[in-house]
């Protein structure tokens, strides 16, 4: 990731990421892209088909070009690509999902029911929303709960756009990308939990996950702390069958597994 800090500058591999799950009790996990290019879809793939505890992978194909159907069909050949997730946060324009042929595609994508994924700030939602509003059946999740600014401690505007995110009901919201928005020397669970409470108390826990955001984690906590501040946090008031949705179930029926 060029640019990065120093612990982001190198290649995380299967290897790495092996012990980790182990010792946080972690049998299978989704791999998601980080660049937006189709060979680094078939990377993941291409460890997918290798690794056993990689379930499936989220990738990155080009939903602006008119020749997106046909990609797409492409890759749904192979059972291990379960969803695409193009990098909202980082494009220039914040209003990018309301291209025409962008719009087009999204709407084949919600048509045919295949997973998607929101990269996004809050001052994307406004625009997610309108997409939403014309394209009602899409299967999405936002990511990072849409990256509120744990760090000061705000809730507004996110904490409104987010309600309203939840009110389309194939929209899930994934509980990751917390402790990277926080204040990286000083976070605990007690600033994470205002915004897990709010997205808990909006998507109820049927539409929820957890996510690791490894290894951009590692700027401000490893693997086993992130999966373990999520479970104190939840635990109360979730009891073991809520926390196994949060940890297992529903991200098994929304990447359709």
């Amino acid at each position: 990731m060029k640019g990065a800090p120093p612990i982001l500058t190198r290649d995380y591999l299967v290897e790495d990421l092996r012990p980790l799950l182990r010792a946080s009790g972690v049998d299978r996990t989704i791999v998601v892209q980080a660049a937006q290019t189709e060979a680094e879809t078939d990377f993941l793939l291409a460890l997918a088909a290798k690794t056993d505890f990689i379930a499936g992978v989220s990738g990155w194909l080009d939903i602006a070009d008119p020749h997106f159907p046909e990609r797409l069909a492409n890759y749904r050949a192979n059972p291990k690509f379960v969803a695409l997730r193009p990098m909202l946060q980082d494009l220039p324009q914040d209003d990018w999902i309301l291209k025409p042929v962008v719009l087009a595609n999204l709407k084949h994508i919600a048509e045919i029911g295949f997973p998607f994924e929101f990269l996004t700030y809050p001052r994307h939602l406004p625009h997610v929303l309108t997409a939403l509003e014309r394209t009602p059946a899409l299967h999405a999740v936002i990511d990072h709960l849409s990256k509120p600014p744990i760090a000061s401690g705000t809730l507004e505007p996110w904490q409104t756009l987010i309600s309203k995110a939840a009110t389309f009901p194939n929209i899930y919201c994934k509980l990751s990308g917390m402790v990277t928005e926080a204040d990286h020397a000083t976070w605990s669970p007690r600033s994470l939990k205002p915004y897990v409470d709010h997205v808990v108390s909006a998507f109820g826990v049927n539409r929820i996950m957890f996510g690791s955001d490894w290894p951009v984690c590692r700027l401000a906590a490893e693997y086993v702390e992130v999966i373990n501040t999520l479970r104190l946090i939840l635990a109360p008031p979730l009891d073991a069958p809520d926390m196994d949705k949060v940890f297992r179930t529903n991200a098994e029926r929304f990447y359709r597994l």
